[in-house]
């Protein structure tokens, strides 16, 4: 007899706890709840004083220019200093702002530190703001967190932090567990595929490309009901360009245990609901728009799963990217259908663009490929944050959906039974019609 994998874990020494306690969460939180912390002064979080992450010496953390002294560039270029921008891509890739655009006035500087010690004061009074101040650490949220303390942000707004304490030396045990080989093999060839044009995984078998291993690795032996899909490498990815390696694994566990529960499973269930949903939010806000997908039959899922599997970290520009998981950690899910019906409205939004699309193949190129323009935070984010979208509308709709799939199966499950009677019948009969022309 199988035993279950929490079993599993108790029985090789493990004390990782699956759910978060009660008490991590404000009291009036029913669902996309937001965590509750310590004092910071408890946590060590890898972070240097000033709460940035430590980058290797090629890093120069002046401004917002980056240069690989002596190093090359993702094409394995020597002639010239290798530049990046603030966030670390090259400059060419086209997630990049360039060098020093957000730098061209001095005030923006002041601004930045202003809310750097805001959020360190926060990080020492954490209860009192997630209990009692939420709405003041939501405002502070989506006017976007600080670069320098980024990473702790999402690392005490997912609680993170809380199971990290509870559990303080399961990473390394998972680490020192040789996992699945076939699963490792899989992990092994999507390394390359996550960010390439990022100074942390541009080399090939680098340490950002190892460190993303061992976050993947450990989740798959943590989780072997789940064990490993593709859509959690570019999750591993982003949090781990803001974190150190263990804290980005405790973050993707809390997503994948409180944020996004069953997205990775087999058979994708939750994603195919969160489509329906979706699809249900598009007929209530742009009803041309639903008639128009309606007309050619196009499924959610065929547009929709990259975005929420990795909430836009592929799809917008990566300032914008930020932005929405700031957000996203803070707000939950509500987030990620809003700026997804955003970008639907903003592609299909007027009826010439609307007559443009004469078939599916049209529909779909167009949501696939969204202009520019639609994928900045400054044409996003104002909208996001005042769409009409609340998570009692999510929770509403998740039920009605959740019935009427269930419904949907029964209705497919019976209509398999009649075919499969009405089959094992028309045996029979051609059976006994056999029988009766042999005996003639």
């Amino acid at each position: 007899m199988s035993q279950s994998p929490m079993a599993a874990i108790e029985k090789k020494g493990w004390t990782y706890t699956p759910k978060i306690q009660p008490s991590d969460f404000p009291a009036h939180q029913s669902s996309h709840k937001r965590p509750r912390s310590v004092s910071s002064s408890s946590i060590n979080t890898g972070t240097s004083s000033n709460g940035r992450v430590p980058r290797d010496s090629n890093y120069s953390d002046d401004g917002d220019e980056g240069y690989g002294e002596g190093g090359s560039d993702k094409n394995g270029n020597t002639d010239s200093p290798v530049k990046f921008d603030r966030y670390g891509f090259y400059v060419s890739d086209p997630q990049s702002k360039g060098l020093s655009e957000d730098m061209a006035r001095m005030s923006l500087v002041e601004i930045t530190r202003k809310r750097e010690i805001k959020w360190l004061f926060m990080f020492q009074r954490w209860d009192e703001f997630i209990h009692k101040r939420w709405k003041k650490l939501r405002k502070r949220c989506r006017k976007g967190i600080p670069d320098s303390v980024r990473g702790r942000a999402w690392f005490y707004l997912c609680a993170g932090h809380k199971q990290k304490q509870r559990n303080p030396n399961l990473f390394s045990q998972l680490e020192k567990h040789p996992g699945d080989e076939k699963i490792n093999e899989e992990i092994r060839k999507d390394l390359n595929r996550q960010f390439p044009s990022h100074e942390m995984f541009a080399e090939e078998n680098g340490p950002g490309q190892e460190d993303l291993y061992r976050i993947l690795k450990a989740f798959s032996v943590v989780k072997p009901e789940i064990g490993y899909c593709q859509g959690q490498a570019p999750l591993a990815s982003v949090l781990l360009m803001q974190m150190p390696a263990e804290d980005a694994f405790w973050c993707l566990l809390q997503i994948c245990d409180h944020y996004v529960p069953g997205y990775f499973s087999p058979g994708l269930e939750a994603i195919q609901l969160h489509g329906l949903m979706l699809s249900s939010f598009v007929k209530r806000f742009y009803p041309p728009i639903y008639r128009l997908l309606k007309k050619h039959k196009i499924d959610p899922v065929l547009y929709m799963t990259e975005w929420f599997m990795c909430f836009f970290s592929r799809t917008l520009k990566w300032s914008c990217v930020l932005r929405i998981w700031d957000m996203f950690f803070c707000e939950g899910i509500v987030v990620v259908f809003k700026v997804a019906l955003i970008l639907i409205s903003s592609v299909l939004g007027r009826s010439e663009e609307r007559a443009k699309c004469v078939s599916a193949y049209e529909v779909l190129y167009a949501l696939k490929n969204i202009p520019a323009k639609f994928l900045t935070e400054e044409y996003l984010i104002e909208k996001v944050i005042n769409f009409d979208l609340t998570e009692r509308d999510l929770s509403k709709e998740f039920k009605e959906q959740k019935i009427k799939r269930k419904k949907e199966k029964e209705r497919l499950a019976q209509e398999r039974q009649r075919a499969q009677s009405r089959s094992s019948m028309n045996q029979k009969h051609s059976t006994g019609a056999g029988g009766n022309r042999n005996s003639d």
